[in-house]
């Protein structure tokens, strides 16, 4: 993909890249989820090293764990493979391929590593993978005949604020997802869909509501599954947009009010995506139990009371 001016305006903003081995993962997460109906599965995520995304999005800052050039035919199986040795019994469900990058884009997944990758994949009950919208299409359909278990594709719709989906240089148009969720729902396959919570050129006092109405959106084209992701800083363009005044980082307890304002869309599973969570400015009183009360409700998917706090009281009272 040609890069555009603005490409290159906010890949030179960005610190150094490490350098990544191609034959080794980053490294492997085993989690508990919350299943549509209420049901909870064990999922195993692989961090694969690969190719970084063509795409140049303002907020993202999975680049860093990506490969210059493209992946080296057989990487990506031989890091799959050693992940999935240092297993125990009994498996997980559910396996999840993340590679920072997108699933179907060749440069970051060789066409001839999928008989291997859908092989290894065979033991678990579902497959999740991750790929832009503009991606999604006859490549996705030949891997989900491949594997053994159900595919669920991960998508990032961030927000369908006009202003601010404009500015996130993600060249995504919500009719190009609609597509894409059209195709995955007309063969059978699953959608999780990733949301913005704080998307630049989204003023504060509205970042709950837009957040939600994305949430909603994605809910009626088929998502079985959206995650809540607070934008975080530290890809030095998010850093210029605050400068401006148009990224205000966003607070945990914006996070804990756009969940508690989703868990209705039931069946759909609707999380609070808790990586890097202590980054959000909280009440230093409060803050853990927070965190905790996030983690219970992405399990169970039922509202709880907010947490009591003196200190939070007597700071809205001032």
């Amino acid at each position: 993909m040609r890069q555009s001016a603005e490409d290159r305006r906010i890949r030179g903003l960005r610190a150094h890249k490490p350098a990544h081995d191609p034959w080794v993962a980053h490294g492997s997460i085993q989690e508990v989820e919350r299943c549509p109906g209420g049901a909870l599965e064990r999922a195993l995520t692989v961090f694969l090293t690969g190719a970084e995304c063509p795409f140049t999005c303002s907020f993202c800052d999975l680049w860093r764990w990506t490969l210059d050039g493209p992946t080296p035919p057989g990487a990506l199986p031989a890091q799959l493979r050693r992940a999935l040795e240092r297993l125990e019994p009994p498996l997980p469900e559910r396996l999840k391929l993340y590679n920072a990058s997108n699933f179907f884009d060749r440069r970051a997944v060789p066409a001839g590593d999928l008989p291997a990758l859908a092989e290894l994949t065979s033991p678990f009950q579902g497959v999740t993978v991750e790929s832009h919208a503009n991606t999604i299409g006859p490549k996705t359909l030949e891997f989900a005949r491949l594997i053994a278990g159900r595919l669920e594709v991960a998508v990032g719709l961030e927000t369908i604020h006009p202003e601010a989906a404009r500015h996130l240089n993600k060249r995504l148009e919500l009719a190009r997802f609609d597509r894409a969720a059209g195709l995955l729902a007309d063969h059978g396959l699953d959608l999780r869909v990733f949301v913005l919570l704080g998307a630049p050129y989204v003023a504060p006092r509205e970042s709950v509501d837009w957040t939600v109405r994305t949430v909603e959106y994605a809910a009626r084209r088929g998502a079985t599954r959206i995650a809540l992701i607070p934008v975080r800083a530290g890809n030095g363009e998010m850093e210029r947009l605050e400068a401006l005044g148009h990224f205000v980082p966003p607070r945990l307890a914006q996070l804990e009010a756009a969940l508690d304002r989703c868990l209705d869309l039931q069946p759909v599973v609707v999380e609070a995506d808790l990586w890097d969570v202590d980054r959000l400015a909280a009440c230093t009183q409060c803050r853990s139990r927070r965190i905790e009360r996030l983690r219970r409700v992405n399990l169970t998917g039922r509202p709880e009371p907010p947490v009591d706090c003196p200190a939070c009281a007597d700071q809205a009272r001032q």
